[in-house]
């Protein structure tokens, strides 16, 4: 019996040493991913959306048409510390990229995984095609992505050590998340739907649960009572972008995203076999429910593909355990050839994820086979010239006219991109009528010449007196998107045909 409990404790600290190896190798693999980005992270230009987080960055409040205040504000903190720069502003996505990577790695830990599960688990991640993406932009679903996996780190450790003051953590991240994007209430709808239709409903009955809700609940709170003073307004834009989506096409392929999107293609046997586990196991059944039930709610609801894509970290973690143990039981030379295999296609497919989808090369063929794939680098491109042009328009007007100009936008990129980049040029702040720029209203005086950005030709004459064209929306590269596609033309025009009042309010656009 002591021989044999020996045995057992030198096998014990052999699994705890290759479990801290793991996390380190798993912390690498994270600071590998951190690097790529900072060194690239400075090409192209800003997204039209990053230009909506800039420009609420700046009115700062508890809530915003499009989201919730958690982005603006960590967007503010960016621009304190870096000011108008894209590497340090994209800084924090980069940052949350690589800790949903670590966490990752972290659940296959207490999953009992070993080394190779964690690092299965986390270079599975660092490969998947929406991660990938989340380290590139500033976007809130970078910080949607984070919430949801430490969401799921600490129900893990909550199943395992039975220990339900880990539900704090849990309600720290959830009102977290809620702060962040309002889809985390899917998940929510998963957690909850996990505690009743599992025997972790036994933690309903705890202080500590309803600690964790209290939690939660104080976070949004600010952001709740702001909807009710504004009318919900953020459930009209979503209802309305829906809705959009929809008629466009944009949910269609759910299924088929969940595989090539929301997560590496060649890890399509780690996550189904990870769902497969949790499922299975009578402990840890809850997330396979947390995953199962937002599933089928946007499956139903026709959600975007990528919605769902923070929920497979978790399902990554299981898979690489229970992939792990499969592996062990084979001989060496099977061992041998199904881990290299695997490791092989992961980073294949990884190659073709970062070439897609990060800005590696400033220029040549890898740069115009990114444009090619990724609508969301090309419209990183031509905001800089499009300021610039607006600019020219400006200095061209008749001295009688520059004095009393006004820049009026049709969308959010637009109107970001004026408010940013438009101060180098002394352009005003432009009159937007998109989001939550058209709740701070248009200028006291408003000016009697409009330089018109963002309308067709017949909308601009539908809405201004005196419209005439001005100038072109493009860019040198030649790249399509959808400033140079949709909104070619500038025109300068006289007020608008309805009084400003009634204009506001028949122009109020969401998108």
């Amino acid at each position: 019996m002591r021989m044999d409990g020996v045995v057992l404790e030198e096998s014990s600290a052999e699994t705890r040493a290759g479990s801290r190896d793991g996390t380190w190798a798993v912390v690498g693999i994270a600071a590998l991913v951190t690097v790529i980005h900072l060194l690239t992270n400075g090409r192209y230009g800003f997204h039209r959306d990053e230009f909506q987080f800039l420009s609420d960055a700046r009115h700062l409040d508890w809530g915003f048409v499009a989201y919730p205040p958690m982005t603006p504000f960590l967007e503010r903190v960016g621009l304190h510390l870096f000011g108008v720069s894209m590497v340090g502003l994209r800084l924090f996505s980069v940052i949350a990229q690589a800790m949903a990577i670590v966490v990752t790695g972290l659940m296959a830990r207490e999953l009992g995984g070993g080394r190779l599960a964690q690092i299965m688990a986390a270079l599975a991640v660092a490969t998947s095609g929406l991660p990938v993406f989340e380290g590139t932009e500033f976007q809130y679903s970078s910080f949607d992505y984070l919430w949801w996996g430490l969401i799921a780190y600490f129900v893990i450790r909550l199943l395992k050590t039975e220990n339900p003051q880990w539900w704090l953590p849990i309600g720290l991240f959830v009102g977290l998340g809620l702060m962040t994007k309002y889809t985390i209430l899917f998940f929510i709808a998963g957690i909850l739907s996990g505690l009743v239709l599992t025997p972790a409903r036994r933690f309903l009955r705890t202080g500590w649960f309803w600690g964790g809700v209290g939690i939660a609940l104080l976070i949004f709170a600010p952001n709740f009572v702001w909807q009710a003073r504004h009318g919900f307004i953020s459930e009209h834009f979503l209802q309305h972008i829906h809705v959009r989506d929809v008629r466009q096409g944009r949910a269609d392929g759910f299924v088929k995203d969940q595989f090539i999107i929301c997560a590496n293609l060649v890890a399509a046997p780690l996550w189904i076999a990870g769902l497969m586990g949790f499922l299975r196991d009578k402990r840890y059944r809850m997330l396979g429910w947390m995953y199962l039930v937002p599933l089928v709610l946007f499956v139903v609801g026709k959600g975007r593909g990528y919605y769902l894509a923070a929920a497979y970290p978790m399902l990554m973690a299981m898979g690489a355990v229970v992939g792990e143990r499969w592996v062990a039981s084979l001989k060496r030379p099977w061992r041998v050839a199904v881990e290299g295999l695997f490791f092989a296609g992961l980073v294949a497919w990884g190659v073709l994820a970062y070439a897609i989808l990060v800005p590696l090369a400033s220029g040549g063929p890898l740069k115009q086979f990114a444009l090619k794939n990724s609508g969301d680098l090309r419209e990183e491109i031509g905001w800089e010239e499009l300021v610039r042009t607006v600019a020219g328009i400006r200095d061209s007007l008749p001295a009688d006219q520059r004095g009393d100009v006004g820049v009026l936008v049709g969308n959010y990129g637009e109107q970001g991109a004026v408010e940013i980049l438009g101060p180098a040029y002394h352009l005003p702040m432009p009159i937007s009528m998109t989001n939550s720029a058209w709740l701070r209203g248009y200028p006291a005086v408003p000016p009697a010449t409009l330089i018109v950005v963002g309308f067709s030709r017949e909308a601009a004459d539908r809405a201004f007196t005196s419209c005439r064209l001005a100038g072109h929306n493009g860019n040198s590269e030649g790249v399509k998107n959808e400033e140079s596609e949709s909104h070619p033309d500038i025109f300068v025009c006289g007020a608008p045909r309805l009084p400003w009042p009634e204009f506001w309010k028949e122009y109020q656009s969401y998108g």
